[in-house]
């Protein structure tokens, strides 16, 4: 009989904790917890107290003989733990919000994971993702960190490479990619198989092979002329239908800020204008969400939340963790260590690829070469992300100003110092590296 687990989430006063708890009651049968611990810090103590209290009526409403723990003691949380998943925001939505901010003054892109935005977000989230690694090399060397935290490719990439931790990213663009393939061709998203390679926030759909027939090129019409495949937190602006017919690849939603530029950063300047920046929205929406959260009688998720931008989170990292758990060895999209698989790409990156999950972890299948109109930008891509990497650990400012620099959405050298000076200067508490 397998062990029963304890199972951690740092950052668990996060408006997206119903939705894993959600997915932990759906396979309550497949995965016994009798521990499950939200961490958070003292800023977020507040809301970890509310909805840690809704987790613990979901559970109880579920039936479920599992214990919820709250506490701002990281440690205690993680000795013995079996799984811990990350989902922790430093600096908070006020940090997003400013990441959005200062490119945006500048007639850049902001964006929370791509652009000068994403960046700041690593440089501030990296050097903690690896304390908790510290901690989990002492306190339970043997779990499973499942890091949902963006930007999750460079994240996991840092973690992968300067620690002792097995460690698999995840992020529920690929899931909702599936989803969107899945009503085109009127099946469940387990009666085919999405072959997809690229990076984080960066990934191209190559095949669906749906009863033995790659069934990509039937669906790319409704690729192209429906924005089915789009989540609620990105602009669905058309695409150039010629390049993408071109390409012969799908793209994901995150393709537009690349491809589309003026069009995104266009509608994003709009936006800023008449609702403030796209955290400021979610500020918003967390504030209502948090409202029904503290109600004594919810002990559902609440349907609200799929208007976060978060939808299918759970179903990503509850499948992951259970196909861990139960060596199910079934195919996701997740990021791992390239090793090969993309030959274009360092063998130490992280990439996001398709994989087979079992007890042994993440084997990534063969990925055939990437065309030269996608391979030159997904290079770039890698050199700004293991740059940030870089800078993030070491507090060179050089290297950070070479990452932004480089950058396709950032447009010259002498804007990237203004925005590297702005980050450092308006993030001063959270980057300790740069003083």
């Amino acid at each position: 009989m397998k062990k029963s687990l304890k199972i951690v989430t740092i950052g668990g006063g996060s408006s997206y904790t119903p939705e894993i708890i959600e997915g932990f009651i759906k396979r309550a049968k497949e995965l016994p917890i009798k521990e499950y611990w939200l961490v958070d810090i003292e800023e977020g103590k507040e809301k970890l107290e509310i909805v840690g209290n809704l987790a613990k009526r979901m559970i109880e409403n579920a039936g479920l003989d599992c214990k919820v723990h709250l506490t701002l003691d990281r440690r205690e949380a993680l000795a013995g733990a079996d799984f811990v998943t990350t989902q922790l925001r430093v600096g908070l939505l006020d940090a997003r919000i400013r990441d959005e901010r200062i490119p945006l003054s500048r007639g850049m892109m902001g964006q929370e994971t791509n652009g000068a935005g994403g960046f700041a977000k690593a440089l501030r989230t990296i050097p903690v993702v690896l304390d908790i690694c510290k901690d989990m090399e002492e306190l339970c060397p043997d779990a499973w960190l499942i890091n949902f935290t963006n930007p999750s490719g460079m994240v996991t990439e840092a973690v992968l490479n300067n620690t002792k931790i097995k460690s698999i990213g995840l992020c529920n663009v690929p899931v909702g990619m599936q989803m969107g393939i899945a009503e085109a061709l009127e099946c469940d998203k387990s009666d085919f198989i999405f072959y997809a390679s690229g990076l984080n926030h960066f990934i191209w759909g190559r095949h669906v092979y749906h009863n033995g027939v790659d069934k990509l090129p039937l669906i790319m019409d409704k690729i192209l002329h429906d924005d089915t495949f789009t989540p609620k937190n990105i602009p669905s602006d058309p695409w150039v239908i010629e390049q993408i017919e071109n390409l012969k690849m799908m793209p994901c939603p995150y393709h537009r800020y690349y491809y589309l530029t003026d069009k995104m950063l266009e509608k994003q300047v709009k936006e800023y204008k008449e609702n403030g920046t796209r955290g400021e929205v979610v500020k918003r929406v967390e504030d209502e969400l948090f409202e029904l959260y503290k109600d004594p009688d919810l002990n559902v998720k609440p349907e609200q939340l799929d208007q976060r931008g978060g939808a299918y989170y759970s179903e990503a990292a509850c499948e992951l963790i259970s196909s861990i758990y139960n060596d199910k060895r079934i195919p996701m999209v997740v990021n791992v260590k390239n090793e090969g698989t993309i030959a274009c790409l360092p063998d130490e990156a992280a990439i996001e690829t398709t994989c087979i999950i079992g007890s042994n972890g993440a084997m990534p299948l063969n990925v055939e070469p990437f065309p030269t109109s996608a391979r030159g930008i997904l290079q770039v891509l890698k050199s700004f992300e293991q740059l940030t990497i870089e800078a993030a650990i070491t507090g060179d400012y050089g290297t950070a100003l070479q990452a932004l620099t480089i950058n396709p959405l950032v447009t010259s050298g002498h804007i990237a110092k203004e925005i590297l000076d702005d980050i450092i200067a308006q993030n001063k508490s959270y980057l300790p590296q740069f003083n």
